[in-house]
């Protein structure tokens, strides 16, 4: 069976490819459909993330075992499309570069019988222009201010006078003695 994706690049405009690609190809290969199709050179680590339905991130898949045990973490090459995406599974994250965070939400559109003498996997439609920079994240947990109110103690600078006068307090100075 051919899968055919449609990959959008997270930004402000419309850009996009559809690649079709076989189901028994793996994330790997379709890695390499992807950044060929955007024109990147493939030099850069990447990451698929899976996701539910509104695109929420949740597992990666890795290019490259970044394990503490060689071999203990599956990476993208382990995995066959099939094993990841089907009609009831269609989206996937796509994280490209890590230091410029090219993010892409991939959708399975349709799992179509292969065509006879085509060449998988294949760029099918290209849609928009790449900028020349990624769209710059902001990644801020859901309860970031839950975190700063469990740990917040309700003293100021004006408290710090608590320490005055005590022994087991002992003032090291400025920086120059801390080694």
């Amino acid at each position: 069976m051919v899968y055919k994706f449609r990959v959008i690049l997270d930004a402000e405009e419309d850009i996009f490819r559809d690649i079709a690609i076989l189901d028994d190809d793996t994330l790997e290969d379709l890695h390499n459909a992807i950044f060929n199709s955007f024109g990147f050179d493939g030099m850069e680590v990447a990451s698929f993330y899976t996701c539910d339905e509104t695109w929420n991130q949740e597992d990666e898949i890795s290019l490259f075992d970044t394990g503490d045990v060689p071999g203990e973490q599956r990476i993208m090459s382990d995995y066959k499309l099939s094993d990841i995406l089907d009609q009831e599974n269609t989206k996937i994250i796509y994280v490209y570069d890590f230091i410029n965070m090219w993010t892409f939400l991939v959708e399975l559109a349709a799992i179509e019988e292969q065509t006879a003498g085509a060449i998988y996997p294949e760029t099918l439609f290209a849609h928009g222009e790449m900028p020349d920079e990624a769209l710059e994240k902001n990644f801020e947990a859901d309860n970031a201010d839950d975190f700063y109110d469990e740990f917040e103690d309700g003293l100021d600078e004006d408290d710090m006078d608590m320490f005055e006068g005590d022994d087991s307090y002992e003032d090291y100075g400025f920086e120059e003695n801390w080694n």
